[in-house]
């Protein structure tokens, strides 16, 4: 008997692959939307009642009234590392297995950081803008292997930024609440503390898990101790920077320039913004958003949908070793359990 087993928020290239593999022992159905209550009440009672396996994207919401909602789910794949899109505790509690994926992107984000440095100090966007216009612009721009990038966060993607600068010729900075030996060994990384880092780097980027502690890591404070003429490059979450302090430091023109490869609610919850503008309450995520589309106004900020990950290598790859771990989790196994 074939696993009934549900994929949500696939894209036009991910059907295409999915489609051509023909998953043995799987019935797989697709739908091009995120899973969440509201999306729920679209899947047919058949399916929620014979559905095994579901697989999800970052953008999905499995709350727990959306896990109650299948009769027989077995598994919870999500094509991500993280799981926070995912309510843990619900899951345990009717013996649902989380299945993830990790350390997928480290490469490819890290040379999409790379990019975002050299487009923002060599003022690549508003300098193409200005062709496309037909104007003409004086403009100089800098050599970054002279320059001072400051690494928070030496996890996979922070490390191969590391390697990447030293092998371009800059200075390297690095912090974390955990020094990685290893990196000392293959690069110059020098850990430092985090306000000497801030202070004296030209360049600082962001490779940091969402966590309680890493919420507003980056705040006003932080924006003051970075020079003048320092740029921010963040391709974690939108979370870690202050997005108030942020958008004061760029309109204030107390750093250089920024660029965020980010998520935001909006994307992920239209009726957020919609339950505020009716309500007047005022949402966290909603002013956030509303302040991120002011930045993208000034010249000197880049953003970019959170796609630093996104190559096709990476999304085989992703689809590949969830169905591994789907199958893993089947046959009794733990290696690809989300912790």
């Amino acid at each position: 008997m074939a696993i009934k087993m549900l994929m949500f928020d696939v894209r036009d290239y991910e059907k295409e692959f999915i489609e051509n593999e023909k998953y043995e022992n799987f019935d797989v159905k697709l739908y091009p939307f995120c899973l969440n209550e509201e999306s729920i009440k679209k899947i047919p009672q058949e399916e929620l009642d014979n559905t095994m396996v579901i697989s999800v994207f970052l953008d999905s919401d499995v709350t727990e009234n959306v896990i109650n909602s299948f009769k027989n789910l077995r598994i919870i794949s999500t094509r991500t590392s993280s799981i926070e899109h995912i309510n843990k505790r619900a899951a345990e509690n009717k013996n649902i297995d989380i299945v993830n994926v990790e350390r997928y992107s480290s490469k490819t984000a890290a040379q999409f950081t790379v990019g975002l440095m050299i487009a923002l100090v060599r003022n690549l966007i508003p300098l193409s803008r200005f062709v496309q216009e037909g104007k003409t612009i004086d403009y100089t721009g800098y050599d970054i292997s002279k320059f001072t990038i400051g690494v928070i966060g030496t996890g996979t993607t922070g490390a191969e930024v590391c390697k990447i600068s030293q092998a371009i010729g800059m200075k390297t900075l690095a912090y974390d609440v955990v020094q990685k030996q290893e990196l000392l060994l293959k690069t110059d990384a020098e850990y430092v503390d985090l306000e000497t880092l801030l202070r004296e780097s030209d360049i600082v980027t962001l490779h940091l898990p969402y966590t309680i502690e890493s919420k507003n890591l980056i705040t006003e404070k932080e924006l003051n101790m970075m020079k003048d003429s320092a740029y921010l490059i963040n391709v974690s979450r939108a979370e870690i920077v202050n997005m108030q302090a942020l958008y004061n430091a760029i309109k204030n023109q107390k750093i250089k320039g920024v660029a965020l490869d980010i998520r935001t609610c909006d994307a992920v919850n239209q009726k957020c913004v919609e339950y505020s503008k009716k309500t007047n309450i005022t949402l966290e995520c909603y002013e956030e958003t509303k302040l991120l589309k002011e930045l993208s106004k000034f010249s000197n900020v880049i953003i970019t949908p959170h796609v630093a990950y996104k190559t096709e290598d990476v999304v085989e790859y992703l689809l590949r070793t969830s169905i591994k771990g789907i199958l893993d989790c089947i046959k009794g196994g733990t290696s690809f359990r989300a912790c």
